[in-house]
C-alpha cells in the first residue's frame, strides 16, 4: 500500500463509505444499538477516538466497546433510527440465510429410512 505523507493513503471507497458505530458489551454480548452513523474513514477513526477518550474506566470495565460496520445509512442519521433500520436488515439476512440452509438440506432416500 502506498504511504501518503500522513500515513497510509485511502481508497476512494474509504474516504465516501459511511460506516455505523455500535457500542455493545463484550462481556453480556448486549448491544446499545448505533451510537453514529459517519461518512469516511477519517471521521470514523477521530469519531473512535473521541469515543474511547471520553469513555469512563469504570465503563470500560464493566465490558462495553465500540466497533464499527460499513454501511448503506446516510451519515448524521438519527442513532435510534439507525440501530431500528440496522436491526431490520440483520433479521433480513438471518432470515434469508435460514431459508438457504432449509432448502440445502438433502432430502434421505428411501434406503436411508
Amino acid at each position: 500500500m502506498r504511504q501518503a505523507a500522513h500515513g497510509p493513503s485511502l481508497t476512494r471507497d474509504e474516504l465516501s463509505a459511511s460506516y455505523a458505530i455500535i457500542r455493545h458489551n463484550v462481556r453480556t454480548y448486549r448491544s446499545d444499538g448505533v451510537i453514529a452513523v459517519v461518512k469516511g474513514k477519517p471521521a470514523l477513526d477521530q469519531a473512535l477516538k473521541n469515543l474511547e477518550a471520553c469513555q469512563s474506566p469504570a465503563d470500560r470495565h464493566e465490558g462495553w466497546r465500540y466497533f464499527f460496520e460499513k454501511s448503506d445509512l446516510k451519515a448524521g442519521t438519527d442513532p435510534a433510527e439507525a440501530t431500528r433500520l440496522r436491526q431490520a436488515q440483520l433479521e433480513k439476512r438471518e432470515s434469508e440465510a435460514q431459508q438457504e440452509s432449509d432448502h440445502s438440506v438433502i432430502p434421505r432416500s428411501k434406503s436411508q429410512e
